[in-house]
Order: structure tokens, then sequence, then C-alpha cells
């Protein structure tokens, strides 16, 4: 039955995105209903397997590593699952409503849907090396291509700047794969890491991590490599930019952490730990910064996602020899905020597409009355804020609660200082966009009014990041599922 299930998630998306290359975006649309419907049946029924029967190892065609293709999931690959369908299925209703058919090229927006889901549940579920990396690129091929749906010279140069990280970063873990593959003759991740711990400190091991972790830093857009974001996430259409920052960064910092934790240990260092906390911290204070300062809404949103990334890689200097403790404090705080912020920004997205929506322009300063004729997206926006801000009861104020706990535990103070920074570098653009959306212009209002649906859609997902601190305890205890037996 899992493997039934781990089959229908990898491999039904890619025929529901030739159906709807087939189709078109109407014919989509409607397929899209009930493909929405079965990923997310099954995403809840894989979390019911794993509950009962614990975690597990499946080789396709029963061929185990190191000659075939294995499948891994356990409590923290099937969270993601259904964060991704959650996710996922609120960008793609909205989508329904908020993208014009008629325009050219979003006829194509619902084939990289699914070839964008796809690839995000290869990643949840690989458990080798090379097929990790199909998933990225599958990944980051539908982004490039949903960033290029605007069709505008602009859509296309940020796409264009896209896909050149994409492809620098792709490169870099190659190269890093290769090595490991020189070192070690398998690609099998439990491999690699249980082969790697007998010969700990193998030059080309350590240089092959080091590969690695830096590719999948550009495509994580992790200070100074996130030039490419702001105007990708900018220019694409708001249910597009919504599944960027929600879904894709957190496919390459999972596989990013997921090396880490397994091999961290045995080749890595205390400079690189320390590398990653620092440029981590950067982020945070020059996105927040920068979110201050730009003009154009959604840029604003943009480089908040530049700010928040920066807290994931917290992770490296916290688990980096210290004691079992304080390790799973900072596995859950990086957990929560995956999930927070994927829920927070997805929300943030679609409702600063409303407002964009609703005034004709993406400008701050053409917010002014939007407050009167809009308050259910400004609430939205807001409420999603509260979570960027860290404050309680919100998903952001439990993580960030896990990281300071976890800094302070393993004698790490100045991370608290960032975290401090960070919440109320937050809170001043997420006012700012308030005190703009309530002054009152001169002249005549004329608003347009979203249907209601594209309304509610953030509010639910901004009620969930903001209720996930509530929920916290529950979460976690997923991700101490323990493996069962192989399949």
């Amino acid at each position: 039955m899992m493997a039934w299930l781990m089959a229908g998630l990898l491999f039904t998306p890619l025929a529901w995105a030739a159906l709807s290359l087939l189709g078109g975006f109407r014919p989509g649309w409607r397929l899209a209903w009930l493909g929405m419907a079965l990923q997310g049946a099954v995403s809840v029924l894989l979390w019911l397997a794993i509950a009962r029967d614990g975690g597990f190892y499946y080789a396709l065609g029963g061929w185990p590593a190191p000659l075939g293709i294995e499948l891994r999931v356990d409590g923290l690959a099937v969270t993601f699952i259904l964060l991704t369908a959650a996710v996922a299925t609120a960008c793609g209703l909205h989508a329904g409503v908020y993208l014009d058919p008629d325009k050219s090229g979003q006829r194509y927006f619902w084939p990289l849907f699914w070839f964008l889901w796809a690839g995000l549940n290869g990643v949840w579920l690989g458990a080798d090396l090379f097929n990790l990396y199909v998933g990225l690129e599958l990944i980051s091929l539908a982004a490039v291509g949903l960033v290029a749906l605007g069709s505008t010279a602009d859509a296309l140069r940020a796409s264009l700047r896209y896909l050149l990280a994409a492809l620098v970063g792709s490169l870099f873990y190659l190269l890093g794969v290769a090595l490991v593959y020189g070192q070690f003759g398998t690609l099998s991740l439990s491999g690699v890491a249980q082969l790697a711990g007998e010969h700990a400190g193998l030059p080309g091991a350590g240089l092959a991590l080091a590969l690695m972790l830096a590719g999948l830093a550009l495509k994580t857009a992790l200070f100074p490599l996130h030039g490419w974001l702001p105007p990708a996430h900018g220019i694409a259409p708001s249910p597009v930019s919504a599944l960027l920052s929600a879904l894709v960064l957190k496919a390459s910092f999972y596989i990013a952490a997921r090396l880490w934790l397994e091999l961290g240990e045995s080749q890595g260092s205390y400079g690189v730990a320390q590398l990653a906390g620092g440029l981590g911290a950067l982020a945070v204070l020059w996105g927040s910064w920068m979110a201050c300062l730009q003009t154009r809404l959604k840029q604003v949103v943009a480089y908040s996602s530049v700010a928040q990334i920066g807290y994931l890689f917290l992770l490296f200097p916290l688990t980096w020899q210290v004691s079992e403790q304080v390790s799973q404090q900072a596995q859950q705080g990086m957990t929560l905020q995956v999930i927070s912020h994927a829920l927070a920004k997805a929300a943030m997205f679609l409702a600063a597409g409303n407002l964009i929506l609703s005034t004709g322009s993406n400008r701050v300063a053409d917010l002014a009355g939007v407050g009167r004729f809009l308050p259910f997206s400004l609430f939205s926006f807001g409420l999603a804020g509260v979570s960027l801000m860290s404050l309680p009861p919100s998903g952001g104020f439990a993580a960030k609660w896990f990281l300071l706990q976890a800094s302070l535990n393993s004698g790490q103070w100045w991370w608290v200082l960032v975290l401090m920074a960070g919440g109320l570098l937050s809170a001043v653009y997420v006012f700012r966009i308030y005190r703009a959306s309530f002054q009152e212009a001169s002249g005549q209002d004329d608003f347009h009014h979203p249907p209601r649906r594209l309304e509610a859609i953030p509010m639910v997902l901004a009620l969930l990041s903001l209720g996930l601190g509530l929920a916290g305890d529950q979460v976690l205890s997923v991700m101490g599922l323990p493996f069962g037996e192989e399949d």
C-alpha cells in the first residue's frame, strides 16, 4: 500500500501535467480540482500509514542501493508532503481565478504547476544524492517557466537570471556528487553517511560536502547569493510568487539540511558551521533592511523572503558538536520555521496580489485608502506578518523560541541578537504597509473588489500560520516517528 501511495505522489502530478499541457488553461483548471483533491487524499493516507507503521525505505523495482533507486519517507518528509499539498492547493485555487487565461503564456501555468509539485514530492522522498538532484532540477526548470509566464521583458530577464543561478548551483552540487561517488562508490545518502562516519576527515569528502552546500545555498538564495530572488519573486504573478517563496526555496534547503545532519559531524567543520550561520544572520539583517526601503509591494515581500530564509541557516552552527538536546531544539526550530514561513509567506504574497488587483498598482504609495475597501486582504497580510515578527502564539514565535533556547544552551548567545533584531525589523516593514494603506489620498477612490474566494484563501493560510504555535507539539511529534521495517 505504501508503495502505491508513494507512486501516486510522484507519478500522478506528472500525468496531470501531460493532460493539462494538452488541454490548455481552462480544461487544466477543471482537471486541477480533481488532481489537487487526489494529491491531498494521498498525502493524508501516507501520513496515517507512517503514524501507524513508522518511516521506511522503499527500493524501486526491488533493487536496493547502491544498484537501485531508494525512496525514504519519515516523519519530517511526510510533514513536508502535507505542507506541500496544503500550500500548493491554496495557490492553485487562487491562480484559477487570479490568472487570465487569455493572456499569452499563462495557458502553461497548469503543466508547470504539476511538474513543480512532482519535483517537490521527489525531493521530500528522495534517498540518494543523484535523484535528489533530479527532483531539484525539475523544480528549478518549472519555477523558471512560471516566472516567465508574464511574457514581459522584465519577466524574461528575471527568469533568465533565475535560470543562470539554478544552473550554477546545479553544477556545484553535481561536482560534489561526483566526488562523493569517487570516494565511496555509492550515492545512497544513508550508505554515504555510514561510510563517511567510518572515514572521518577525508579531504575529498569534505570538499564534496562544501561544494554541494555552496550550490544549494545559491538555489536557496542565501545572502550574498540572493540577487536573483527579488526580481523573480517580484515580477511573477502572485500565486507563482507564493509557490516559489513557500515551497521552492525550502526544497534546496531541505537537501542541504539533510546533508549537514547526515555528513556534517564527520566531514564538516566549525568554520563551515559558523560561516553558514553568519551568512544566515547577514541575510536576516540585510533582507529585512532592504524590505523596509522598497517602494513596490511585492519587492517588500520578496526581500522579506531573503531575511526569513536566513533563520534556517542557524541550524548549521546550532547542530555542530553540541549536545543531543541542543541539536534537537535546533532541528525543531528549523522545522517550525519552514512550516510557518511557508504558510505565512504564501498568505502574504496572495494577499499582496489581491491588494495589487484592487489598486491596479504595485507601488506601496498607491495603497493609500485601500484599508477601507479591502480590509479582509489587509488583515490576512497582517496576520501573516505576526508570524514573521515572531509574536505569540504564531508558528514563527515557536520556531524562534526553540532557536533561542538552542543558542543559549550551546553558549552561542550572539544568535539571540540576530533573532531579536530580525523580529523588530520585520515589524517595521509590515507596519509600513499598514501605514500606507490607512492613509487617505486626495482625489476620488477607485478600487476594484476581488472575488471573495481570492480573499478567503490567504486568510486561511495566515490563520494556519498563526495557529501553528498552538499545535507545535503535535507537529513536532511527527518528527519522532521511528523507522519501521524496510519495504
